[in-house]
């Protein structure tokens, strides 16, 4: 499990991240909605130790990250940001095998090769490991990135906005894959969406945020509902349930 205690975070005299408790539950999908601004991809970034917080504390299977070493930290979490891009020119392969630098140290063993091929194959990039990375498509890159985080075989993965560049085809496939990865594997993954009926249809868990505040969390059953997110987005939302699943209507 995840856990923060009020977490802050503040720039200057501005706060964008207000005192948040947070539990995530482990071995499940959750996801993080609401609006820009919300402090959703902050809330990643303290997590995961990349962004310092103001004060507040993260807990990690009870393990306080803030005197956790770093290269423990990489071995049971991993994360994605959004800005992902590489200034290096690697191949896909390259770029893939850099998951796997928390164990290796740099020096791929049969094992580490192995977790390369199976997260090419489960990304589907085996025909692509050899192709630079400045010649794919931004969805062809950003399945490269998820691969790499994949590979780093971590029991907690964190994806910040994991859907970017992605066709529908592609978008959907992610979240089937990341489902499985839960079901299979048992990891803990958390994602920032800003598709509620992706996250309404794929999360067992669905955290609400907004203004920097914790504004409403649980199982997708209780978030996603009229009263909910038509305050949380300021818009009129409509949810509709199809087949036993809700889809939310915004338009």
């Amino acid at each position: 499990m995840i856990e923060t205690e009020n977490l802050c975070k503040t720039h200057g005299t501005t706060t964008v991240l207000h005192g948040v408790d947070l539990r995530i539950p482990q071995g499940k999908l959750t996801a993080i909605i609401g609006p820009n601004g919300a402090g959703k991809s902050t809330a990643l970034g303290l997590i995961s130790r990349l962004v310092p917080m103001t004060s507040g504390q993260v807990r990690i299977e009870g393990r306080d990250i803030a005197t956790t070493a770093s290269d423990a930290l990489a071995r049971i979490l991993a994360i994605l940001r959004q800005d992902n891009q590489s200034a290096l020119r690697l191949t896909v392969r390259d770029l893939v095998a850099f998951g796997r630098f928390p164990h290796s140290k740099g020096r791929l063993s049969a094992e580490d090769k192995a977790h390369v091929d199976r997260a090419l194959a489960y990304l589907n990039l085996e025909s692509l490991e050899a192709r630079f990375l400045d010649e794919l498509s931004g969805g062809q890159r950003q399945r490269a990135y998820i691969a790499m985080v994949l590979c780093q075989d971590t029991r907690y993965i964190l994806l910040d906005e994991p859907l970017n560049n992605l066709d529908m085809a592609h978008a959907v496939g992610m979240m089937k894959l990341l489902r499985r990865a839960v079901r299979d594997t048992g990891k803990t993954v958390v994602v920032v969406l800003h598709d509620i009926n992706f996250a309404a249809t794929y999360a067992d868990h669905i955290i609400a945020m907004k203004d920097g505040h914790l504004y409403r969390e649980g199982p997708p059953q209780t978030v996603v509902c009229n009263e909910v997110l038509s305050d949380l987005y300021a818009i009129d939302v409509r949810v509709h349930e199809v087949g036993g699943r809700r889809f939310c209507d915004y338009f």
